[in-house]
């Protein structure tokens, strides 16, 4: 199998509001997102490739106008905007657009990620 990741950065608020009021997620606060996504393929492409990073450009688009410096509840348009939930939305969009896409993961802090792999 070879895989390939591509990695996305951007910048956004959010709130938890279903913890508890005193929980530091349930304040309103931001994150440097960081965004892997990884892409798989049991052969490659007549070019040598899974798949050209280039063609991963609409995906930096889509975090750049829909994701990149805003409110994160706003964009979902729901409270369940936790790194998980961020994962399995990137691997739905970019599942659609790229069939090879394996795994999302994100990450709100250097330290700490979440992955959707089904």
């Amino acid at each position: 199998m070879f895989r390939i990741t591509k990695e996305f950065h951007f910048s956004a608020s959010h709130q938890l509001t279903s913890l508890p009021a005193d929980h530091q997620c349930a304040r309103l606060h931001g994150h440097n997102y960081v965004v892997e996504v990884e892409l798989a393929a049991e052969e490659l492409n007549v070019h040598g490739f899974v798949r050209d990073y280039h063609e991963l450009a609409p995906l930096k688009r889509y975090i750049d106008e829909s994701f990149d410096h805003r409110h994160l509840n706003d964009v979902l348009g729901h409270d369940q905007v936790t790194a998980e939930c961020l994962a399995k939305h990137f691997y739905d969009w970019c599942k659609a657009r790229l069939p090879e896409t394996s795994a999302v993961r994100v990450s709100e802090t250097p330290k700490t990620w979440a992955e959707y792999r089904p």
